[in-house]
């Protein structure tokens, strides 16, 4: 087992210090480097509260990513979150266009499957309090102070509720069922709950005590739990284990969605884009076109009046 995650360590997390320490963690890969860039330049001109910003990389990305370092700004090599025992390679299933990660201990894991296990794995290797994750085509439109993600010493889960008791959320049922699994949930207590989004803030203390409670169910590696099933969503994991296990212990709830995205369909018009824009919610401060879309980034920064010289 991982030795950074002690088996029957303190479960039921302490409150929070009044001035918490909170780092932005952004998982990505090369294909987004331009996204991440601007996601950079829009965090460092409009998000207060921070004290550090964690980017995510395969190994063979590093350097590219290295340009986008700062004081306060790091990127950090898979290699050194994830055992060594999970190893990348080119997918000849797809004309190695994609990559794989493949060992004798999990599923053939996609990039998505190692971002979500990159993003767990990082409460490891920070330090901060409080973690706040945001994908990297994510642009920030508006002033935003982290402080939003925590008050009276606990911290802000994001949660819709029942919403997976409605039609047209299999998948993510299946998210939820797998999470459960994880945890060592009884099979017959489901959640109805969505725990999804982008721009949420998780507890340091939370994930690395989870870890240690798939560890100690399971008898492995919580990189081998996870990764044993194809279908998983870190996200539904960690709300899992703050709702069903801790009874919320830590956190209080919210559902208002601090970024609008645009997740599915054709990339926007200009004009489209516009109106997208003028639709973000009062609470909302930062916009996400999602990259396989094939909005340009280019169109993005002109929109937003962010043109590179």
């Amino acid at each position: 087992m991982n030795s950074r995650f002690v088996p029957g360590a303190a479960v039921e997390p302490s409150p929070l210090r009044q001035t918490p320490t909170a780092a932005i963690v952004t998982a990505s890969y090369a294909p987004d480097f331009e996204r991440c860039r601007l996601l950079c330049e829009t965090l460092d001109r409009h998000v207060s509260g921070t004290a550090h910003h964690y980017i995510l990389v395969e190994h063979r990305d590093v350097r590219q990513f290295r340009q986008l370092e700062t004081g306060r700004r790091t990127v950090v090599d898979e290699r050194e979150l994830l055992p060594r025992w999970l190893h990348a390679f080119d997918d000849p299933l797809s004309l190695f266009r994609r990559r794989v990660w493949l060992s004798l201990k999990t599923q053939p894991l996609r990039g998505w499957h190692v971002q979500q296990l990159r993003r767990i794995a990082i409460s490891a290797h920070a330090g901060e309090d409080v973690l706040i994750f945001c994908d990297s085509d994510v642009a920030f439109l508006k002033p935003f102070d982290c402080g939003a993600f925590w008050r009276d010493g606990k911290v802000r889960l994001f949660r819709r509720d029942g919403v997976l008791a409605d039609e047209g959320h299999e998948e993510h049922r299946i998210w939820s069922r797998n999470a459960g699994s994880a945890l060592g949930i009884d099979p017959s207590r489901t959640s109805i709950h969505d725990y999804i989004s982008t721009l949420i803030a998780w507890r340091r203390d939370t994930v690395l005590a989870m870890c240690a409670e798939i560890e100690k169910v399971h008898g492995r590696d919580w990189v081998e739990v996870v990764g044993s099933a194809r279908k998983f969503s870190e996200c539904m994991i960690y709300g899992r284990y703050v709702d069903d296990l801790l009874d919320g212990a830590g956190h209080f709830h919210g559902s208002e969605e601090f970024c609008r995205v645009h997740w599915t369909g054709e990339a926007l018009s200009d004009d489209e884009f516009r109106r997208f824009v003028a639709a973000m919610a009062p609470e909302q401060v930062a916009i996400g076109m999602q990259s396989f879309i094939g909005t340009d980034i280019g169109r993005i920064r002109r929109l937003i009046g962010l043109v590179r010289s």
